[in-house]
């Protein structure tokens, strides 16, 4: 991995080729194939991002804040910095990332990912990490605003959307997604360990930001195709080439799929919507019978899973919510087809609350659906959204390891 100092990084395009304007990728390098330099059109992309305002809507009578990416890295590495706690690099992470390395990936993006490597040592770090983060929000308030009395707690309830805590053997880190109604969400994620860090090979892509960063401070002169920072990307698939030919050609592919928690299966079928397609047919049965017992196993209350689906179909189809119904319709067949040994009446119960939600986003679009085999009506109602949900996790239940057995009511090889 290049260093952030790096005369290579600050002062000019990367040794293999990297003013290219092609979208082709320049060889990998580093171990396994993990890592591969940006070329000058992703450079560019990835330059717009950080610098493209994105607004941070406040709740009640707080003002909307406009932030630019690359502003608020900066200000909250300074401030842990100060803290003493050292940030190790940052990452772009998720469908913005891919975006970057692939305009055309048919994934979008609407979160912006961004990840910080620090040491997460004790519950103070944790607690530290997060009144640094509230404190930065302070920065961003509009002139004219009274400060003075504003307090972290006050700051959390306006501003943050999510805030999760994650402590066990193997994953030490926490969230804050601060709030945008339209679902583009500004995430900071501070990592200590993480073992399972992506779902799909299409989603393995993290950008290392550290070099663009400073060449933005120190650079007197704009960027250009033969005069810009050499930024290293890295799949953690495994394989940078591999995991970007399933990105150009929306193919899906993963690996220890027993470890994907239960929302992958959601992410499954929003790519099968989206026109990705499984690798092979006999990895597509195992995949969907590994994800719909590890659905089953985090969400093993119809409750829970109504809330997860609508949460999931309000966030993640912004401005293509046509496309619910269909990734409703995915998800009962996937489940229909892979869950034959659930016992029968609970999964009739999660087949007919799919249908169910299926017939209110018709309902919500003015269609009149017809449905068969649904033998209760659902009442149209909006989406409950995820505006005012706040909450702090101590503990979450840990990755389970490839020689966990399941129970006898999962799905069968």
């Amino acid at each position: 991995m290049l260093a952030a100092g790096s005369a290579a990084a600050v002062t000019g395009a990367g040794p293999s080729g990297a003013a290219a304007s092609s979208e082709k990728q320049p060889p990998s390098s580093g171990r396994d194939g993990r890592f591969s330099v940006l070329g000058w059109e992703q450079v560019k992309r990835l330059d717009h991002i950080l610098e493209e305002a994105v607004p941070i809507h406040g709740r009640g009578n707080f003002p909307t804040l406009s932030v630019r990416p690359r502003r608020i890295v900066q200000v909250v590495r300074s401030r842990l910095e100060k803290q003493g706690i050292a940030v190790h690099n940052v990452r772009l992470n998720g469908s913005a990332a891919s975006h970057v390395l692939h305009q055309d990936s048919g994934l979008g993006y609407k979160d912006l990912d961004l990840i910080f490597g620090v040491d997460l040592k004790s519950e103070d770090v944790f607690q530290l990490v997060k009144d640094v983060v509230m404190d930065c929000l302070l920065d961003f308030l509009p002139e004219g605003v009274n400060k003075d009395k504003i307090t972290p707690m006050t700051l959390k309830e306006a501003y943050v959307q999510k805030l999760v805590k994650v402590c066990n053997e193997t994953d030490r880190w926490s969230l804050i997604s601060l709030s945008n109604n339209s679902g583009k969400n500004v995430e900071l994620k501070f990592v200590d360990t993480l073992r399972r860090q992506f779902e799909f090979s299409v989603d393995s892509f993290q950008i290392i930001l550290d070099s663009l960063l400073l060449f933005g401070e120190c650079s007197e002169n704009p960027m250009s195709a033969n005069f810009h920072p050499t930024v290293t990307g890295e799949s953690m698939y495994g394989d940078f080439e591999e995991a970007m030919d399933h990105l150009r050609n929306r193919i899906i592919a993963t690996r220890n799929p027993e470890e994907i928690r239960g929302g992958g299966l959601l992410k499954y079928c929003n790519l099968l919507v989206r026109g990705f397609k499984p690798k092979s047919e006999v990895d597509m049965k195992a995949l969907q019978r590994y994800m719909c017992s590890r659905f089953f196993i985090d969400f093993p209350d119809i409750g829970e899973q109504q809330r997860k689906l609508e949460s999931y179909l309000q966030s993640h189809f912004v401005g293509m919510e046509s496309k619910r119904y269909d990734c409703l319709m995915t998800l009962h067949r996937v489940v229909n087809e892979s869950t034959v040994c659930l016992m029968g009446h609970e999964r009739r119960q999660t087949l007919n609350l799919i249908a169910m939600l299926a017939v209110r986003v018709l309902a919500e679009q003015n269609i009149i659906p017809t449905v068969t085999n649904v033998t209760c009506y659902y009442q149209p109602a909006p989406y409950a959204s995820e505006v005012n949900v706040n909450y702090y996790v101590t503990h979450m239940q840990p990755l389970l390891p490839c020689s966990h057995s399941y129970p006898t009511w999962l799905p069968c090889n």
